[in-house]
């Protein structure tokens, strides 16, 4: 029986071989660099057209978010455009925890990963794109530890300074996926959304904050490791100058609004987190965030506000996190978007469960409710 044949090795590939035997593969997920953390996974099948693969990817258990793998099934394509879910099941009792995979392709080359990849390259596809369109123009904020840049795009005339970023943890593509939508609708002179957004608001947007853990296949941290969402109180250059470089041309323009996205491992919805517990709550700030979650949950029905995180106490708040350091820094309406990798319970999809589509659309509700938001 000829084999199939595994391969990791391109921009935001991560995979172990520990062995092949026919269209059976037992594998294991590479850890970032320099850190404990994993759960990524994205690598190519070949030789496997008609033919029923298993694969077993192990040790799950001492993964970063063990309870990610129940009810969740992995993404698959065979074109690297559409994006379905392949049948997937989790045993925390075999060989460490093992999600164990099957599908069976039309073509020789099938692609699997945690969630539909977003490559540096179709980044620089979408900066460059916006930063063609009028009245957009773009920066280099610093630089990452890799010397990769921090791309930020600036648009708008208004008063209100609004930044938007994602991917501070990398293997979270969802969140530029997001991204696309939003850059859709903020630069298209079409959008009437778009249009008078950028005459209310000034936008600082950085669509991957965290390039070196993107193209590195790293879940959560960048090219020395570090978790650059726990290092806004005190970026550094050695080790996050990712944060520092952001963080510097945030205290330049001062911060209105800011919507740091991400996506969650284990909760199958869309929610959003806040500032609450920061030390220096300012009048009508925390009005402010629950009435944009009022406004959100009112345009989309991807949104809830059911499940999510646990809220901080009474000056409890965690400021090494972007959302709250903002929010205590600036007096600012500060908020962390999760999506889920699994499936919107509240409006599932078999075909593909959660996916790069749905991001995209949600990036403009997101810019629609923020709209609303403002003429309330």
């Amino acid at each position: 029986m000829t084999h199939i044949t595994i391969d990791a090795a391109f921009d935001g590939g991560n995979i172990e071989v520990l062995s092949i035997d026919g269209t059976t593969a037992r594998l294991a997920i590479r850890k970032d660099h320099l850190s404990d953390f994993f759960q990524w996974f994205h690598f190519r099948v070949s030789g496997c057209a008609g033919r029923e693969l298993e694969l077993k990817i192990t040790g799950l258990e001492a993964s970063a978010y063990p309870g990610g793998w129940l009810d969740y099934n992995a993404a698959v394509s065979e074109d690297r455009e559409f994006w379905g879910r392949a049948p997937s099941s989790y045993d925390k009792a075999e060989d460490g925890g093992t999600l164990t995979i099957r599908f069976t392709p039309d073509a020789d080359l099938a692609w699997f990963a945690y969630f539909a990849p977003y490559s540096m390259e179709r980044h620089h596809d979408l900066v460059s794109a916006a930063a063609l369109e009028l009245g957009v123009s773009h920066r280099v904020l610093g630089h990452s530890l890799d010397g990769q840049p921090i791309d930020c795009l600036d648009l708008g005339e208004g008063p209100k300074q609004v930044w938007l970023y994602a991917r501070q943890h990398p293997g979270e593509t969802m969140a530029e996926w997001w991204m696309e939508g939003a850059l859709d609708c903020l630069t298209d002179p079409a959008d009437p959304v778009g249009r008078k957004l950028r005459q209310l608001c000034t936008f600082h947007v950085v669509p991957n904050a965290n390039p070196d853990g993107s193209r590195r296949g790293h879940l959560r941290t960048n090219a020395a490791g570090i978790n650059l969402n726990r290092e806004w109180a005190s970026p550094s250059a050695e080790k996050s100058p990712e944060v520092l470089c952001i963080r510097d041309a945030m205290d330049a323009t001062g911060v209105d609004f800011a919507m740091d996205v991400h996506g969650d491992e284990a909760i199958p919805a869309v929610f959003l987190a806040g500032f609450h517990g920061i030390p220096s709550m300012r009048d009508g700030q925390q009005e402010g965030y629950d009435r944009y979650c009022a406004i959100l949950k009112r345009r989309t029905p991807d949104f809830q506000t059911r499940l999510g995180y646990p809220i901080s106490g009474e000056g409890k708040a965690n400021l090494t996190m972007s959302t709250n350091q903002l929010a205590e820094r600036f007096g600012a309406v500060a908020m962390t978007l999760e999506m889920p990798f699994k499936d919107n319970n509240d409006l599932p999809c078999e075909a593909q469960g959660w996916s790069a589509e749905r991001s995209a659309i949600l990036g403009r509700d997101c810019m629609g409710a923020l709209l609303e938001w403002l003429g309330d």
